[in-house]
């Protein structure tokens, strides 16, 4: 959310188009507010008027260059571009916006005599736009690389960009080639494969003359006896043997051994203890 201007900046902004206007001529061909914020269309020729005006003049005085940006609209024809130069006032505590209209082959006047601040912020519109600047004396790139191709904030730059750059290890250094992507990165399938695609998945060809996969919810076409047999097959006949196996006591072979009223033949007779007198039934009986 953008912070609204502040009551007594907001308040300036009438008297400083009229100033504006007075101060300008001829060479301002709109002035407006708009956000809040002034914003003063020029023409080329008299750009470099225009804000040395604005920069001089009492009652203006916006001394410092704090931005210039670059604006693309295609549909404009020709002069497709504008370029924004971003002033402020320290001494009134006001912003405002100069725009200027550009064109691939025509120059704008470079600023930096003016603000030699303005020499970098030129490259950066001339890297992203290809917006030329007249008296710039070191129009370079900033921001991409040297070898880039085109302007990347042009709305009909491609997203892709037209050369890719790799490390060659045959040259042994950093080559640059025309953009290809693979079919791979151009076709998308947002199909799910576990909702069954309707075409050969990677490994599926492994399968061979193997059946298709049945549709969701059908059931298993083994039957229970043959899931018994499988589990059967792959199960040990006996189980392990514990480890507490040679100290463990005898199975019973036959319901006759189970021990009722049969004294082990290893027991031996316990003592009788003297003590205990013998009753006709209790609770310690």
């Amino acid at each position: 959310m953008r912070a609204p201007a502040p009551a007594f900046a907001y308040s300036l902004n009438d008297e400083t188009i009229a100033a504006a206007r007075d101060a300008i001529g001829g060479g301002l061909t709109d002035a407006f507010a708009r956000a809040g914020e002034v914003q003063l269309h020029v023409t080329r020729e008299a750009l470099i008027p225009a804000l040395t005006a604005l920069r001089d003049t009492p009652g203006l005085e916006y001394q410092q260059l704090m931005e210039i940006a670059g604006v693309d609209y295609p549909d404009r024809g020709a002069e497709r571009f504008e370029v924004v130069y971003c002033l402020l006032s320290l001494t009134r505590n006001h912003r405002l916006h100069v725009h200027v209209r550009a064109s691939e082959d025509m120059p704008v006047p470079s600023v930096t005599g003016l603000w030699p601040v303005a020499g970098w912020l030129e490259r950066e519109v001339y890297d992203m736009y290809g917006v030329l600047f007249a008296g710039n004396q070191d129009l370079r790139r900033i921001l991409t690389d040297y070898g880039f191709r085109g302007h990347p904030f042009r709305k009909d730059f491609p997203l892709s960009g037209f050369v890719e750059m790799r490390y060659s290890e045959e040259q042994k250094r950093v080559v640059y080639e025309p953009v290809k992507l693979a079919q791979d990165f151009r076709s998308f399938d947002f199909m799910s494969p576990w909702e069954g695609a309707e075409y050969v998945l990677p490994g599926d060809e492994k399968a061979g003359d193997a059946a298709l996969p049945q549709a969701k919810g059908a059931q298993t076409p083994a039957t229970a006896t043959q899931v018994q047999n499988a589990g059967a097959s792959e199960s040990d006949k006996q189980p392990p043997a514990a480890s507490s196996e040679p100290y463990a006591k005898k199975d019973a072979p036959s319901t006759a051994e189970t021990g009722a009223g049969k004294s082990d033949p290893d027991s031996k007779p316990e003592p009788r203890d003297p003590d205990v007198v013998p009753g006709k039934g209790g609770q310690n009986q």
